[in-house]
């Protein structure tokens, strides 16, 4: 039940014969928590999957890094009363290592740091970033940040006071040269080591660098990081055309945000439809028939063949002029600085179910780890941001000796203009495609099999149905 206590939104909600009251609010993106599912003594937001403890309010997975406020609750005569605001508890008081470092500043490593401290570890913590900004709200840089709807104080995930109150060392555009296994130390490009008795590696990933003639000229654009999309939208503020290589959900989105932006677009990739290797021909045509709504052309079964000022050439021959042109043909996992430490590999860094390398007390997460997967029997690698955050928070834990599993269902959600896509689960091959509801009516469920098995479900305006679809595959992996 959704209601107020003054002027704040709560949630009343039931788990078993114990009755909660919660702040309505997910602290991620605002999300309407009444929407949502109870599972267990937990709430999950509709929109982006975000999970809260009814008892304490404290987010236990990712996106959302902060609690909901949570009220007391009392039964009179039949009646449900909900009284003061209850203040937060103090985190408890654990053991652990001798001191925390974590390579990468991406959402990864700050859901680590965030987690740890949450956790109640008072130990030294050190986030080391190649970025020349704090971690930030990666998904939010070719959406609505790149579109124009965002405000740039918005995009850092937490703000600089954070860090000195959470005693969190941020240290900044510092690359790590080398990381000493025998002796525990992490070297940094500049010869300076430091210990550390536990070391999350988050390096994530890097995008790839086609070798087309001209691809390295002042006018070709990458977005991965902060400073990228500010550079963009200085960009697009002046320029009248751009060309988008890659049809891909970045370049995709990014095509998206350049149209709000009166940019015209031309997206040129090899692929005979969009995103037909990741959601199917079906997906396919209706993204791309979204996108030519908006005025948006594609050039596909197409590759660069060079790019000189402003002209673009094609395969074919055909020439496009572009003002700029931003390259988002797929990433590649940022591993070297693992492989040259001697850890096991495995088309990324291979984990075990508690995101533990090959090197004890030395734990993996986001991009560049591979794990193994329950569900499909597999080691798999997911380049999402959801999943990135939560296997940040789940290897925390697990550097304080929880020993706590990695089982959540991979998650994400791709904008493109104001329709929101949805997906749940992991799906690399599949037999067929069923889908419920109608796609061009912008009202569906896309439900990919292999044999009588759902490997993932997308969604278009079905946020509960999503959710569900999630708890149903974590109790398969059990």
């Amino acid at each position: 039940m959704l209601g107020r206590v003054g002027k704040s939104k709560v949630l009343v909600a039931r788990a078993g014969d114990e009755i909660f009251a919660v702040g309505a609010v997910c602290t991620h993106y605002q999300g309407p928590l009444a929407e949502g599912l109870i599972v267990g003594d937990t709430v999950r937001c509709p929109w982006h999957h975000a999970c809260f403890s009814l008892r304490t309010g404290t987010p236990l997975r990712a996106p959302a890094l902060d609690p909901i406020a949570c009220w007391k609750v009392e039964r009179r005569d039949g009646t449900i009363v909900v009284r003061e605001k209850l203040p937060a508890a103090p985190p408890p008081i654990v053991s652990g290592p001798e001191s925390v470092i974590i390579v990468g500043g991406g959402g990864a490593g700050l859901a680590a740091a965030d987690t740890l401290r949450r956790e109640g570890y008072d130990g030294p913590v050190t986030i080391i970033s190649a970025d020349d900004s704090p971690p930030c709200d990666r998904p939010n840089l070719s959406k609505d940040y790149l579109a124009g709807n965002a405000q740039e104080d918005w995009i850092p995930l937490r703000s600089p006071e954070y860090y000195t109150k959470k005693r969190v060392e941020l240290v900044l555009d510092t690359r790590v040269a080398s990381i000493d296994v025998a002796q525990r130390q992490v070297i940094l490009a500049s010869g300076e080591r430091r210990p550390f008795g536990s070391l999350l590696i988050a390096t994530g990933a890097e995008p790839f660098r086609p070798p087309i003639p001209g691809a390295d000229g002042p006018l070709v654009h990458y977005l991965r990081t902060f400073t990228d999309s500010r550079t963009l939208v200085g960009k697009a503020s002046s320029a009248k055309h751009a060309v988008v290589v890659g049809a891909s959900f970045i370049g995709l989105e990014v095509a998206a945000s350049l149209r709000a932006r009166g940019v015209a677009v031309d997206v040129v990739a090899p692929d005979h439809l969009p995103l037909e290797r990741v959601m199917g021909p079906e997906v396919g045509r209706f993204i791309q028939s979204l996108h030519e709504k908006q005025g948006v052309v594609f050039h596909l079964g197409q590759s660069v063949t060079r790019i000189e000022a402003r002209t673009v050439t094609l395969g074919d021959g055909t020439t496009l002029d572009a003002d700029f042109i931003v390259l988002g043909v797929g990433v590649r996992p940022a591993i070297a600085l693992a492989e040259q430490a001697g850890l096991a590999m495995e088309r990324g860094i291979a984990v075990d179910e508690y995101l533990e390398t090959s090197a004890k007390g030395i734990f993996a997460a986001g991009d560049a780890a591979r794990w193994p997967d329950r569900r499909s029997g597999q080691r798999i690698r997911v380049e999402h941001w959801v999943v990135a955050e939560r296997q940040g928070q789940t290897a925390a834990r697990n550097m304080l000796g929880r020993r706590e599993r990695f089982d959540a269902v991979p998650f994400f959600w791709s904008q493109h203009y104001d329709t929101v896509i949805n997906y749940v689960g992991h799906a690399e091959q599949w037999d067929r495609v069923v889908i419920d509801g109608s796609l061009d009516g912008q009202d569906c469920s896309v439900a990919y099999m292999k044999g009588d098995q759902r490997l993932a479900l997308a969604t278009i305006s079905r946020d509960r149905e999503s959710l569900e679809a999630e708890v149903a595959m974590e109790l398969e992996s059990r």
